[in-house]
């Protein structure tokens, strides 16, 4: 199988340039890669082209579900006939297992599994064991622990037109594949049989399933229908069901694994009792004797995930099984925004051992649930063969790789802007002096590449610095004149009060602001960008949010206040990143206010000159003129402001008499729908909304209880706010 990409567009501007490169250094062999792409240039069809070309399974990893969801869309586009799958945290919202020393607090995890998520996930690792031309688009949770692909690969079960196989023995496979059995309802997961006749509902499909017909032990027939009208759809002469879960085990190994962690458990109580720890003895005793009978009766328990060790059968200290090791050795792997995405992947690990450490300790799980975690920084480099990092702003440690690595690679921790035995050789890449030759591994092949002609024409942002004087007064005026016109601005501070102080006086005197930080949550953030997109205010006042991943075509001006104030607010990427905001617009210009040019702003001008250069010679060669870029406004989220209404006006004229239920099934349905389209703003909304409904009727008050706590010892945590993962 081969990348077919299908698209109307063609490489236009320096893309072509950078794919060449690109797809050079790759087939030399070369590890490290690094694609420098200007906000707007199209970074996304470039990395489709260098795909197509290589023509190996790929793996895009972004470090924000929501960015993802636009990878996976934009992919999906590119590659219409090929396996594009879509890969994150299938938790609508997690709240993680821990305990509190301090006060004696348990925290019992409590999540909230997406469905629809799930199929997809299962969908990504079934097409990663049947086909070659695959594309997952994933988060950071791909690095986090699943089931051991070789027992995912031996539970498949094929099925053949004309095979011998008998009913029952093809009921008992579906069985140990997770698979439940429903004969009335056929949903995703189940499975039902009436006579001759087998229907699956495969937990990779969504509105499809498989009937099969017996003729005595033969399979006569297999036929894709609709399992709502009972429809045939088509006839195909085989087929290969995938488990149900992503974690199965085989009954041999389940029975060894049992047998290892009632081995585990006697020695952890030894240990206990010898500490003279009677509490933790007892405590790890009851817990875990309950999650034995469980998965001996059951064949799974809560927080089966924390003997995942002992189920694969790896050794203590072992690193898990992740989504990367479904993947063939020689993949391409995809870090989309690397300068976000690479410090998030080496801080997955620290968090959650500090957070099991404590649950050791004190007696909640036996210490081979530490086994069960994501990988470090290390293990991850590891797995992967080829790498190309993607982002506006690269950080030291993607360009340091791509200068001097091949085989290996400079550590994370030791890569930081500004060592004198690196500065040299980052100058060309970091402030753009000069064209980006770079390190040559083999003859005719650069790895990293520059994209800096936009196909609209577009130019990077003026740059004009203006003293701190006055610097108020001077954006007021600024901003009157970019509003007059219909254009946008937005303002960044330091700190959440100058952001809310100065908020309030651009509305005293006549302006329509609003401002963005960090205790203003997810939904409504998504509400205020989509008001000013739309003109519902012209100006928006933020800190550190107006970043990466925001793409604002209306606005015209990015006015930077206090700018010479050295730090991470005023680094060097957060300038460019925050500048590259006013990219998206033919009259884009960045203001900052500073008395000082420190060596951020300094950089930041020295690159912007260099790009303005190139992109205007490019334009007046090939008779350019710059557009502005045009991108629909996203419908409103009214669902929260209609469900409000709503709850107040039956709580209010129905005196609390009426019939909830229905309003909650409706609501539950939107946000599963949501949900399935990766709209998880809108998703969490409704979520948020359900909750703010059930506690004002008092239904919150009367849900089915948790299964009470049998130890003794530490208080309960029941109810607590769910946290996004």
């Amino acid at each position: 199988m081969s990348f077919d990409l299908s698209s109307q567009f063609r490489p236009r501007g320096d893309q072509q340039q950078a794919i060449d490169q690109l797809v050079r250094s790759l087939e030399a062999g070369n590890r490290h890669q690094t694609l420098l792409g200007v906000t707007g240039s199209g970074k996304t069809f470039t990395a489709a082209n260098v795909v197509a070309a290589l023509n190996k399974p790929t793996l895009v990893i972004s470090h924000n579900k929501t960015l993802a969801a636009q990878l996976y869309s934009e992919f999906k586009q590119f590659f219409p006939n090929n396996a594009v799958e879509y890969f994150v945290s299938y938790f609508d919202y997690y709240q993680p297992e821990a305990y509190i020393p301090r006060t004696d607090t348990y925290i019992e995890k409590d999540s909230s599994i997406n469905e629809e998520i799930e199929r997809l996930r299962l969908s990504a690792t079934s097409s990663l064991l049947s086909r070659d031309d695959v594309i997952v688009v994933a988060s950071v949770s791909c690095i986090y622990g699943l089931g051991s692909p070789e027992d995912y690969a031996n539970m498949v079960c094929p099925v053949v037109k004309g095979q011998k196989i008998s009913r029952e023995l093809l009921l008992a496979k579906l069985v140990d594949m997770l698979y439940e059995r429903n004969d009335l309802a056929l949903t995703r997961g189940r499975f039902r049989a009436r006579g001759d006749v087998v229907e699956v509902h495969p937990a990779t499909f969504d509105e499809e399933a498989i009937r099969l017909e017996f003729f005595g032990d033969e399979i006569d027939l297999i036929a894709r229908f609709d399992p709502l009208t009972g429809q045939p759809m088509e006839r195909l002469d085989r087929f290969t069901f995938y488990p149900a879960k992503q974690f199965v085990t085989p009954y041999e190994k389940m029975q060894r694994a049992l047998k290892a962690i009632r081995e585990e458990l006697d020695e952890r109580v030894k240990w206990f009792e010898a500490h003279s720890k009677f509490l933790e003895a007892q405590r790890i005793k009851m817990r875990t004797e309950f999650d034995l009978e469980m998965m001996q009766e059951m064949g799974f328990c809560s927080g089966i995930e924390n003997y995942s060790r002992h189920l694969s059968g790896r050794p203590a200290g072992s690193r898990p099984y992740t989504l990367l090791d479904f993947f063939p050795k020689d993949f391409l792997l995809i870090i989309d925004e690397s300068h976000a995405t690479i410090p998030q992947i080496g801080g997955m690990y620290e968090g959650d051992r500090s957070r099991k450490t404590v649950l050791v300790e004190y007696g909640f799980r036996l210490p081979s649930a530490m086994d069960n975690r994501p990988l470090n920084f290390q293990e991850f480099m590891e797995m992967v063969h080829q790498i190309l990092y993607i982002s506006a702003t690269p950080a030291a440690f993607e360009i340091q790789n791509s200068v001097v690595g091949n085989k290996t690679y400079i550590p994370h921790s030791r890569s930081r802007i500004g060592q004198p035995e690196t500065e040299p050789a980052l100058i060309p890449m970091l402030t753009g002096r000069s064209e980006a030759t770079l390190a040559v591994h083999t003859p005719g092949t650069r790895l990293a590449a520059q994209q800096i002609i936009r196909p609209t024409g577009l130019l990077d942002p003026k740059i004009t610095v203006r003293p701190l004087k006055n610097q108020i007064d001077e954006t007021i005026e600024l901003c009157r004149h970019r509003t007059e016109n219909a254009e946008r601005v937005l303002i960044t501070t330091l700190t959440k009060r100058t952001a809310e102080d100065l908020t309030d006086y651009l509305r005293d005197v006549g302006l329509k602001v609003r401002y963005l930080h960090s205790e203003i949550d997810a939904i409504e953030r998504v509400e205020i960008l989509r008001s000013l997109r739309s003109g519902e205010f012209d100006i928006l006042v933020g800190i550190n949010l107006l970043r990466e991943g925001l793409d604002l075509p209306e606005v015209s001006m990015v006015c930077i206040l206090d700018a010479d104030k050295e730090g991470f607010l005023r680094s060097q990427t957060s300038l460019i990143q925050t500048a590259g905001r006013a990219a998206r617009h033919v009259n884009g210009e960045v203001v900052l206010f500073a008395d000082a040019y420190t060596d951020s702003i300094q950089k930041l001008i020295a690159i912007t000159e260099f790009r303005r250069a190139k992109q205007i010679d490019y334009n007046e060669a090939n008779g350019i003129t710059p557009t502005n870029v045009s991108r629909a406004v996203q419908e409103s989220l009214h669902t929260l402001l209609r469900g409000r209404e709503l709850e107040e006006s039956l709580v209010r004229e129905g005196g609390g008499d009426f019939n909830v239920t229905e309003v909650l099934r409706e609501l539950e349905q939107e946000m599963q729908v949501a949900a399935a389209n990766l709209e998880y703003e809108r998703a969490a909304l409704l979520r948020d909304q359900i909750m703010e409904l059930k506690n004002g009727t008092g239904l919150a008050k009367i849900e089915p209880k948790r299964r009470p706590v049998k130890y003794g010892g530490g208080k309960q945590r029941r109810s607590l706010k769910p946290r996004k993962r």
